[in-house]
């Protein structure tokens, strides 16, 4: 078991523009399931099949809120769980997730 603690941004504790969410997500066609995917990719990393943890600054989150319903069918689902605040990860087994560091180009 590895536990990773993490603390963002919370409404009464602005000390971050950063998001950290979790994306699950349920998309019956095959083609658009890969499209979808590949989308997360450019904003976080895969740690399920079908699940993507991202942490990325407000703006970026915005625009992919914009692109998310262009994938979502009729028979689809998509859920986002922003997490704010002192949050906490517990894992077991493995565990693919690349550390993700902040890069600032000038």
């Amino acid at each position: 078991m590895e536990r990773e603690d993490y603390f963002f941004g919370s409404p009464k504790i602005n000390i971050s523009n950063k998001v950290y969410a979790l994306i699950i997500y349920d998309i019956t066609d095959d083609k658009m399931r890969t499209k979808f995917a590949k989308l997360l990719n450019g904003y976080g990393n895969r740690i399920q099949k079908s699940g993507f943890e991202i942490n990325v600054n407000r703006s970026k989150f915005d625009k992919l809120l914009k692109q998310i319903s262009k994938y979502c069918g009729n028979s689809d689902s998509i859920r986002i769980y922003k997490i704010n605040g002192r949050s906490e990860v517990i894992k077991f087994g493995v565990d693919n997730t690349p550390n993700q560091e902040d890069v600032t180009i000038i």
